[in-house]
């Protein structure tokens, strides 16, 4: 019994860098929780989150992710929709940064926070059109099939194919759930509703197209050899389906979630509106004078 349950522990590929960061991350959420007050449920978000993560890049379903198109959509999704909207869904900055001593945050990551380095990343990478325009891209890229058979060829291609979803993912539900006004925030809260429809349409395409395409468009999984006796046009009918309809479903969560943060803001009237500018030919009331 133990074996088994090790057998599907232990990563089938391993890696230094994704334990590093993962472990780091986990200690800082469990140090910062014992500072400040978190509720239930968003610590379970976050663990729910990195659970799925750590499941989809460094344990032996790896090898069915590597093997079998349907199970990569199901990784896909998963690092590139469901575990990022759920991290960021639990707001976890405060909590991570309450993580580090006191002294690491005024030393440390106040400098690296102010430095131009940093503030050109995040301006780049936190830009909305930026941010937007990733979150599909990787999508649609990593969908053609020659970009498919080269990641699943080459194990760094391959890597770098999970990180670049997970990163996307992570900076456009960063955007998206943002719970401040705009500004200091970089979206308004309405295109944080609008966003998730927009995004969602490219997607429910590529999807559509895969899920009745008549040909295998990915032969590099037979030469990989199969993990399931599948027939070949029913795993890719699958895994069309699985990144048309639960994405578009994640996507839609994302949407209310960023609804509900615009009802929160305007409720507090934290939405700063525009003066209406005054209407032409508007008479304007005479002040009287007194005269003597």
């Amino acid at each position: 019994m133990m074996a088994s349950v090790l057998k599907w522990i232990v990563p089938w590929e391993f890696s230094w860098v994704f334990l590093l960061i993962f472990v780091t991350c986990g200690v800082l959420y469990v140090c910062g929780g014992r500072r400040l007050s978190v509720s239930v449920g968003r610590q379970m978000a976050f663990w729910i989150g990195m659970a799925m993560i750590y499941a989809s890049l460094h344990t032996y379903l790896d090898y069915f992710f590597e093997h079998e198109f349907f199970m990569h959509r199901i990784q896909q999704v998963l690092l590139h929709h469901l575990a990022p909207l759920l991290i960021i869904a639990s707001y976890p900055g405060s909590v991570l940064r309450k993580g580090l001593p006191l002294g690491w945050r005024v030393r440390l990551l106040r400098p690296v926070l102010r430095s131009w380095p940093w503030r050109l990343f995040s301006a780049v990478l936190l830009n909305p059109v930026v941010a937007t325009v990733l979150f599909v891209a990787f999508i649609l890229i990593w969908l053609v099939p020659s970009m498919q058979t080269l990641a699943m060829l080459d194990w760094r291609i391959y890597r770098f194919m999970n990180w670049s979803m997970l990163v996307s993912g992570f900076s456009y539900w960063w955007l998206v759930l943002d719970h401040r006004p705009r500004p200091p925030g970089r979206m308004t809260p309405g295109m944080r509703v609008l966003s998730p429809g927009i995004t969602m349409t490219p997607q429910i395409l590529a999807g559509a197209i895969v899920t009745f395409s008549k040909t295998d468009l990915y032969p590099i999984f037979e030469i990989c050899g199969r993990a399931f006796t599948f027939n070949v046009l029913t795993a890719q009918l699958v895994g069309g389906v699985i990144m048309w309809v639960p994405a578009a479903i994640i996507e839609s969560i994302g949407g209310l979630l960023a609804m509900r943060q615009w009802l929160r803001l305007s409720r507090s009237g934290r939405i700063r509106r525009k003066p209406r500018p005054a209407r032409r030919g508007a008479r304007t009331t005479p002040v009287s004078v007194a005269q003597d």
